[in-house]
């Protein structure tokens, strides 16, 4: 039994705990390390941060617990809310136990806590990783005979009073990941998403810091919400002088309706903490490809076919596709939409998960066993969440669809939802997907949900989004548990599902289904803070974008995906030799680099014009690095000065050189530039601090520089 002040520590970040007495714990501290703190010093420490009362408050110091609580006089958001009829809908819960115990580097602090007047149990679950990262649940269990209707379940971390900007994001379709900074003011800043998926427009991070902080300097704390269905994030500063972050998941009217015995489990809160954005992004990175299930092999080439054929599928045509393919040095061709019965447009056919005999007279074998005969691997696109009122799924069980009272939701993409938390539902959607799986060697599905959840009643007449999105982690399971080595790609009409409550069950994410290169650097540097780039889909798209009718060059297109899970969407067969043989260069570029791209450190430089951009990658023993050089518009400065480029090691020295194929340097420049052919060697301190002169570059353009440690 813990009964004490603790002291969590992990990779530069301390967390203190106050679990004294019977109150729920109290985080005291969460941020730099502090060093190794004795009794008499936590004592101290917690002793120093007890406030005065002011007027017109309760008489007693009001504590701000993991999971605040109304009953102790807490004024702001309440950690638990729920009643039996009405009644019981105060808590004031008594710890009973609480345990802290290490396994394989995770120290875990586990608090059960009991109501014994409300009849409600509690349990809290608080972790630091290795990475820094730390993460916190609660589960509420109702021991009473009496149903408990729980409407909200959130747990919190404070934030010093130095954090006073808050940075969240927004975005649509087409244009996740758009960030947006306000003053971190009195009240509570709340971001809902009611949308029954993660949503375009989730605040992918919740992000406190302090004035002006960035990539590179500043303190910064933030939250993510680790769950795929309705969310809240939330930023809350009191009167008082408390500030902190927490989120949840959001319940509908009677959504989770505990009987005796039963429990309820709020998504996972991940939070970390940084000097400057990319170190709390390092810690995300380092905490993911620690998992167990994190992708070990090199991510393959993929080529997808969406925008080289849209729904007209011909097998000559598909070969030549995947010829060309090959040739290029793609390692993994995934058919997409359009290859089940009856779907000739996006009208209908969704449910039916059958090989179209029309299209496809021989089955999906004849491209099958072409594909895997060039050496690629071979994946398919699904939706199995939804049906298109013209089928035959939807015709034979139009009571599978989620839907409330005796209406039908609102048509989206001509489509609704089924219903997966109806036992039988599931069974024929597991059956269907395991028998495609069953018959063609299939490595990968990419895993599609084009539209949000609205009135979404189940068959017992209530709010279905908490069972749903339970029912989609499960058939996600259950296909990868009977296809062992089957990877999933979560694609929700692009970005709409992005967080780590999917990444459990996923193998990657597609950031956007625009892949106009330069709205995908915007998308995928946000996108990036919290995922590594190897979980990040980034496609080499037309040379004019299907999304925006922008032209750009293929160096731009190759050098905007060459850092993350590298595909190509383009119909190749239009391509010419010449552009043929650039694309294979650069795959062959990131190929050499893969390991590097995907295993080292994220950074992104402060620089000072809006027009450019650097970013890149490091390697964890800081041998080597590739940084990127963006512009992404006219600058008003020309030319552009030097760029910084951040995160080598300051003491070593390093030979800097253009990388092939993204040295090029087309822009309205008179003269080259002098460093530009010749390389540089110079020490991390001064790159980091002084930079190089950048090229003169025309906008949406872009250029890579190699960095290697000298001997």
């Amino acid at each position: 039994m813990v009964d004490s002040l603790i002291h969590l520590r992990a990779r530069g970040t301390s967390l203190v705990v106050d679990c004294r007495g019977e109150r729920l714990p109290r985080v005291l501290h969460w941020g730099r390390d502090l060093g190794d703190l004795g009794e008499a010093e936590l004592t101290a420490l917690a002793h120093g941060q007890l406030q005065s009362l002011a007027t017109n408050v309760v008489d007693d110091p009001v504590p701000l617990s993991i999971v605040p609580e109304a009953s102790v006089g807490w004024p702001g958001t309440p950690g638990l809310r729920a009643h039996r009829q009405g009644r019981d809908f105060s808590t004031s819960f008594a710890v009973r136990r609480a345990q802290l115990s290490d396994d394989a580097g995770v120290q875990r602090l586990t608090v059960l806590a009991t109501d014994d007047a409300a009849r409600v149990d509690l349990a809290v679950e608080l972790e630091l990783h290795p990475s820094g990262v730390v993460r916190q649940r609660a589960v509420v269990t109702n021991p009473d005979p009496e149903v408990l209707d729980v409407e909200g379940l959130v747990t919190t971390l404070p934030v010093p009073s130095t954090a006073r900007e808050l940075l969240d994001l927004t975005g649509r379709h087409l244009r996740e990941r758009t960030p947006q900074r306000h003053d971190f003011t009195h009240g509570t800043h709340l971001r809902e998403n009611r949308r029954g998926r993660t949503g375009a427009d989730a605040s992918l991070l919740y992000l406190a810091g302090e004035p002006g902080f960035g990539f590179r300097s500043g303190q910064v704390w933030g939250v993510h919400v680790g769950w795929s269905g309705n969310h809240q994030v939330f930023g809350e500063a009191m009167p008082e002088g408390t500030r902190h972050l927490g989120g949840g998941e959001i319940l509908l009217s009677g959504e989770v309706r505990l009987d005796r015995g039963e429990s309820y489990a709020s998504p996972w809160l991940y939070a970390a903490h940084g000097d400057g954005i990319d170190e709390l992004s390092a810690r995300f990175h380092s905490h993911l490809r620690a998992r167990a299930h994190h992708p070990s092999r090199p991510r393959p080439v993929t080529l997808n076919t969406w925008e080289a054929v849209y729904f007209q599928h011909d097998l000559p045509r598909l070969r030549e596709l995947a010829d060309r393919a090959a040739a290029v040095g793609i390692e993994r061709f995934v058919l997409d939409d359009g290859w089940f019965r009856g779907r000739n447009d996006d009208r209908a056919g969704l449910g039916d998960w059958y090989v179209d005999p029309a299209k496809w007279p021989d089955g999906l074998h004849p491209l099958v066993d072409h594909v895997r005969g060039l050496g690629m691997e071979f994946g398919l696109w699904v939706e199995p969440e939804m049906v298109n009122p013209d089928s035959d799924l939807a015709r034979e069980h139009p009571d599978w669809i989620l839907h409330a009272g005796d209406r039908m939701p609102p048509l989206a993409r001509h489509q609704q939802v089924l219903d997966l938390g109806n036992p039988a539902a599931y069974a024929h959607i597991r059956e269907r997907l395991d028998s495609v799986l069953s018959e063609y060697d299939i490595a990968y599905l990419k895993w599609d949900h084009n539209r949000d959840l609205v009135d979404p009643g189940n068959a017992h007449h209530r709010a279905g989004v908490h069972e749903q999105t339970l029912a989609t982690y499960r058939l996600m399971d259950d296909l990868r548990a009977a296809h062992p080595g089957l990877e999933i790609e979560s694609c929700s009409s692009g970005g709409g599902r992005v967080d780590l409550g999917v990444l459990e069950h996923t193998d990657r994410v597609w950031a956007s289904d625009c892949i106009d290169p330069l709205e995908r650097q915007q998308i995928q540097r946000w996108t990036g803070v919290l995922l590594p780039p190897e979980l990040i889909g980034s496609h080499v798209g037309s040379p004019t974008s299907h999304t925006t009718g922008r032209t750009h060059p293929l160096d731009f297109r190759a050098g905007t995906a060459f850092f993350g899970h590298l595909g190509v969407e383009w119909d190749l067969a239009q391509a010419g030799e010449a552009d043929l043989a650039l694309l294979a260069r650069w795959i062959e570029a990131h190929r050499s680099l893969r390991e590097l791209l995907h295993t080292g450190t994220v950074v992104r430089a402060d620089h000072p014009d809006p027009a450019v951009w650097v970013h890149g990658v490091v390697a964890a023993d800081g041998s080597q690095a590739v940084h990127a050089v963006v512009q992404l518009a006219t600058s008003v400065q020309s030319p552009p000065g030097p760029v910084r480029l951040p995160g080598l090691l300051p003491d070593a020295s390093y030979d800097v050189r253009p990388l092939p194929p993204g040295d090029r340097t087309p822009g309205p420049s008179l003269s080259p530039l002098p460093w530009w052919a010749g390389g540089l060697t110079l020490s991390g301190r001064t790159l980091a601090e002084v930079g190089v002169q950048a090229p003169l570059l025309y906008p949406e353009r872009m250029v890579l520089l190699r960095s290697r440690r000298r001997h």
